[in-house]
Formats: C-alpha cells, sequence, structure tokens
C-alpha cells in the first residue's frame, strides 16, 4: 500500500480480515448510520469523535487501517485527513462504503457488539447453558423458592431496571463473589442481564468454574420479563460487597487458573509486558477488569478500565485492532483469569499478568492514555464562555450550535441554539457569515475537533460552553423540549433499533431478541471458524 492511502474492494478487505494479520477496520459514520448496517469485525469511532477515541481503540499508530464511511468516499477523506495529522500513517478506505460491500455479496449486520453477541450465541449451543422462562422464574419467587437472582450487568444498568429481588453482581464479578452472595450449595442461582448475552455467559461463567449450585440463565433477561407483562424494579441499589472476602480466595483463585489454563491463557510478568507495550509491531491492550470504585483508587499507568463482564459482551468498544494482543490483570488473581478464558474463547490473543498491581511500571506505559494534543498536533484554542454571557453575545450576532446527543437536545435546549454534529458542520452556511460561534458540548474535546472544520469553513472565533442545562437555566436563559427535533431521519448519532427496546417499546424488544438469535444464520463459515469454543 503506498502513502497515497488508497480504497480497496470489498473482496481485498474481506481477504485481509481473514489473513492472520492485524488489522483495524474502522466504520467513521455515527453510531446510528453505523448500527443500521456494518461490517461483522468493524469498531465504532464515529467522525465526531475521532482522533479522541482513536487513540485508545487503535493506540499503535503504524498499524494497518481500514476506513468506512459513506458510499462517495467524502467521509472516509476526512478522516484520512484527520488522522494523518495525528500521526496515523497506513489507512485506506473501502471504496463504495457498505453499498459496494452488499453488491459484492457479502453480509451486512445491524446492532452492535457482533462478534461479542454472535459468540454469546454459539457459546449456549456448545456448552448447553441451562435456562429459565420470566414465567417459570416468577413463579419460584412467587413461591418462595431458594433461590438467588444475580444481575450480570453493571451497576448503572441493573438501577434502570431489574427483576424483582435481584442483586447486582457484574459478570466479571461473579467469580470473586459468588461464594459470599450464595452460602448454600442447594440454592439455585439464575443469572439475567437485559437481553441474552451476559445471562449465558454469566451462568455458563459459574459452571465452568465447578460451582456445585443449580445455575440458569434467565431466557431474554428483562425484555423476556417485560414481554410477558410482569413487572421490573426500578432504582434498585442491592448490590455485591465491594470488599474482598480473603476466607476463600485460594480456592476461587485455584478455579480461575484452572479455567484459564483450560483455554490456552498464558499468564506473565509484568517486565514483559512492558517489553510488548513498546513493541512497535504489534498492539498490546493493557486492561484494568476491576470494579469501577477500584480502577478509580488506583490503577497502572496507560492501563484502559475494562470491566470483565463487559469486555466480553462488548469487546470491540475496547479493542480496536483484531489479532492485537490483550494483557488483563486484577489484584487477585481470580477475575482475571476467568474473564481471560471467555476471550481466548472469543479467538484473542490473551494473558493474565500477575504482578500488574505491585510492579514498578515505566512511566511510558502510556498506550490507552495519550491526550488529544501532542506536541506537534495543535488544535485552536477555544475560550470558554459562562451561560451568564451567552444571552449577550446571541445578541451581537453569534449563533448557538449544540453539539450534544441529538436525543438530549430533544430533552432540553436553549431555545436558539441549532442542533449539529461535526460531519454536517460543513451544511451549516449560517455558521459561516457569523461572527461568533458558541459551541455547547459536553466533552472539550468534542468542541476542540468540531473546530477544525469550522475553521475550515472560514469561522474565524469559536467560543465553548460546557456547561448543563440546569446551568443554563439558572442563569436566565429559556430553554426548550422539541421531542421530534431534530426529526428521527436526522438523528445519526442514535440507535433507535437498540434503545426503543429499553422505552417500553414491546415490538422493539421483540426485533432485539430476534436480531439477536438470528446472528448465527447470518455469519459465515470464516467468521465462525475464528472463535474457539468447545465442539
Amino acid at each position: 500500500m503506498t502513502k497515497e492511502h488508497l480504497g480497496i474492494t470489498p473482496v481485498t478487505l474481506k481477504e485481509w480480515l481473514h489473513d492472520g494479520k492485524e488489522i483495524a477496520v474502522i466504520d467513521v459514520r455515527e453510531y446510528g448510520q453505523y448500527g443500521e448496517q456494518h461490517l461483522f469485525y468493524v469498531v465504532s469511532i464515529p467522525y465526531s469523535k475521532l482522533e479522541h477515541e482513536m487513540r485508545r481503540l487503535v493506540p499503535r499508530k503504524t498499524v494497518r487501517i481500514v476506513l468506512i464511511g459513506d458510499d462517495t468516499n467524502t467521509l472516509t477523506q476526512k478522516a484520512i485527513a484527520r488522522l494523518s495529522a495525528i500521526g496515523y500513517s497506513d489507512m485506506c478506505w473501502l471504496d463504495g462504503g457498505m453499498p459496494a460491500w452488499q453488491r459484492a455479496g457479502f453480509e451486512v449486520f445491524a446492532g452492535v457488539n457482533l462478534p461479542s453477541k454472535a459468540f454469546g450465541e454459539l457459546a449456549e449451543h456448545a456448552f448447553n447453558t441451562p435456562r429459565i422462562s420470566a414465567t417459570a422464574l416468577s413463579k419460584k419467587i412467587l413461591a418462595k423458592e431458594d433461590i438467588v437472582i444475580l444481575d450480570g450487568r453493571p451497576f448503572s444498568e441493573f438501577q434502570k431496571m431489574s427483576i424483582p429481588t435481584a442483586i447486582c453482581c457484574p459478570n466479571g464479578e461473579l467469580p470473586l463473589r459468588i461464594d459470599d452472595l450464595v452460602k448454600n450449595t442447594e440454592t439455585t442461582i439464575i443469572i439475567n442481564c437485559a437481553g441474552r448475552t451476559r445471562s449465558i455467559i454469566g451462568a455458563q461463567t459459574l459452571i465452568n468454574l465447578g460451582i456445585q449450585n443449580p445455575v440458569l440463565a434467565l431466557e431474554n433477561g428483562t425484555q423476556g420479563w417485560y414481554l410477558e407483562d410482569l413487572v421490573l424494579d426500578h432504582g434498585k441499589t442491592k448490590r455485591h460487597s465491594l470488599e474482598i472476602n480473603t476466607n476463600a480466595l485460594h480456592t476461587r483463585k485455584q478455579k480461575a487458573r484452572d479455567l484459564a489454563n483450560k483455554h490456552g491463557v498464558s499468564f506473565v510478568e509484568a517486565n514483559l509486558v512492558e517489553q510488548w507495550l513498546k513493541d512497535p509491531q504489534q498492539t498490546t491492550y493493557l486492561c484494568d477488569v476491576r470494579t469501577p470504585e477500584e480502577y478509580t483508587s488506583g490503577t497502572v499507568p496507560g492501563a484502559q478500565h475494562t470491566p470483565g463482564g463487559q469486555l466480553v459482551q462488548a469487546t470491540d468498544q475496547y479493542i480496536g485492532v483484531k489479532g492485537s494482543r490483550i494483557v488483563l490483570f486484577d489484584n487477585e488473581g481470580v477475575r482475571a483469569p476467568a474473564m481471560a478464558s471467555w476471550l481466548a474463547m472469543l479467538g484473542w490473543n490473551v494473558s493474565v499478568c500477575e504482578n500488574a498491581m505491585t510492579h514498578n511500571w515505566a512511566s511510558q506505559t502510556k498506550a490507552q492514555s495519550q491526550p488529544l494534543e501532542t506536541k506537534n498536533t495543535k488544535y485552536p484554542r477555544l475560550e470558554s464562555i459562562q451561560a451568564s454571557q451567552i444571552e449577550k453575545i446571541i445578541k451581537t450576532g453569534a449563533i448557538l450550535i449544540d453539539l450534544r446527543s441529538s436525543m438530549k437536545y430533544r430533552e432540553s435546549h436553549i431555545n436558539s441554539a441549532i442542533w449539529s454534529i461535526r460531519p454536517q458542520l460543513s451544511a451549516l452556511t449560517l455558521a459561516q457569515k457569523a461572527k461568533v460561534v458558541v459551541l455547547l458540548v459536553e466533552e472539550p474535546a468534542i468542541g476542540k475537533m468540531a473546530s477544525k472544520d469550522l475553521m475550515e469553513m472560514g469561522v474565524t472565533e469559536i467560543l465553548i460552553n460546557t456547561e448543563t442545562p440546569e446551568q443554563w437555566q439558572k442563569a436566565g436563559l429559556i430553554l426548550e423540549s422539541t421531542p421530534d427535533l431534530p426529526p428521527d431521519h436526522a438523528c445519526i448519532d442514535y440507535l433507535f433499533f437498540v434503545h426503543d427496546r429499553h422505552d417500553g417499546n414491546k415490538a422493539a424488544a421483540r426485533q432485539y431478541l430476534a436480531w439477536e438469535m438470528n446472528l448465527l444464520a447470518q455469519i459465515d463459515d470464516k467468521e465462525r471458524a475464528s472463535f474457539r469454543l468447545p465442539h
């Protein structure tokens, strides 16, 4: 490939996806567009967040990269220009985007986290994971049978909706916490999530670790519960203890290590991991699988927070390079080995670092924590403006561009603000004529990246405001809600297909579950063969 960054055909890309070499296939369309149709092996990094997220998901700048954009290749050309400016070199694009991929006869997928979701369905078949229906579980709860329901999702998801009597224990914590949560070996354990994957993986994790209790996955999770007209709880806070019980730790460690060894996971020292992180020929991801509280209190320099269950459930949200190396760590030797066993079955080259939390790491271990701006890459300096000053500056001819999510704009925005998103800024002719543009953002990085595009359009003065609607209102600004504006077709950052299932839309919930179960009929032999599940 030459430095001119060429377009490639769908046939070439399909060959590259299975040639065993490292490759980052990045969809630079916005999240809603990506979620409607995309490749099986692709990572979503929207143009609106491109440079910021690229550093985290694709840390090695010389890796082979293929960008997926629109059918005219306009968006991919923009993306290549932005990524070239921050040092990425080996880039090309899929010529013609998704329409070309379809015309070549290759499968197109909807939804998100495709490899992990398909893997969950395959795992259920491979292990014959036992399950229970929502109706049957409801009867057990009413009969006050000896059961414990454990919700395998993160605490934030659990609080939104949960099965009655459930306790939050994310899948990655199950190997470490199960003996504390279930004292009697006769107690039946039910694992649930919002749909299918985490219910299956959580239940099978306990079974694979050799737990004596009967273990069942709740079929279709909270969605299945809701579809049976059963009542969900909301706002519950019951969760596993944040303390680590050392009484049974030795046994837990041995079981987790045996499971990891069974699936070919290697155990390595931090000195070797440091060498891997410096290797210019291979990408290595350093992943802290502990709780958010533990991660916040202190972690390894450059480590990404990847809660174990989420890393298995949504690997593409943390790992951007297919064929790369993943190194997991914890501080007790239970969670990392157990989750590594699943990543090995997913087809990844995975290791566990045994002394990560006690090693004196070199300061250059920064693979996952590079800032947006570097010595050679400068973004426009944006002056901040307070909410109390906004009304005054509007009167001088300034325009407000709200770059928050389309759903947050619908919910509440300053009445004179225009909603937009980075790839659509070039269509805002009003911005080019304005004396001043004020960007309303939640993250300064989003404003900085958008400002590059605005300055190329001829905008000379850009201000930024990162305050909340509550602060805007307190400053006397008039806010409004527009439930239908921007219209659905303009909300390219939002995937209705996934999110509507949690908003009382039964048709969306049924559609989502049908999609999940149909994935096995969509994947081809090469995609299926990439997994390493037992036969």
